[in-house]
């Protein structure tokens, strides 16, 4: 199981998520370019002293986090036909959080195995984007038994 920051735009959000990998031990991709430098102070704020106990693996392009990565391509997306909790996830499940501001554009789409929602209260968007993150590995990792002993 990894998850994977597509562009991410917040760190704050990318700190959160990086403090999520290192405690549920699951690596944490980030796709570049961030929306904000990786030395960002907010971004350690967020992450706390977990940055450094966290397997972080930066990517400089899409394409270049594609040629290192194998495993199921799981997209967690507003436009998802499919709720989180009716997936059956893998162990080897890559699940890809899109950018705060815009998502993912359609090549992320096109190489998704396959694209999940959670299932919200009617009219309203979104949750944010490392709630969600936390949420939907959450749920792989009791399904797969994968949460650390």
């Amino acid at each position: 199981m990894r998850l994977a920051l597509f562009e991410p735009d917040i760190p704050q959000n990318t700190g959160a998520l990086i403090r999520l990998g290192a405690c549920m031990g699951v690596p944490v991709d980030i796709i570049e370019p961030c929306g904000f430098l990786f030395d960002d102070s907010r971004l350690k704020r967020a992450g706390m002293d977990y940055v450094q106990l966290a397997q972080v693996v930066r990517h400089l392009s899409w394409d270049a986090f594609m040629r290192a990565t194998t495993g199921r391509m799981i997209l967690l997306t507003t436009k998802g036909a499919q709720s989180y909790v009716d997936f059956d996830f893998a162990a080897n499940d890559v699940l890809i959080l899109g950018r705060e501001s815009a998502g993912v554009p359609q090549p992320v789409h096109a190489v998704a195995a396959a694209r999940l929602r959670i299932p919200m209260k009617e009219g309203l968007r979104s949750l944010n984007v490392a709630l969600a993150g936390a949420m939907v590995l959450g749920e792989a990792l009791r399904q797969t038994k994968g949460f650390p002993a």
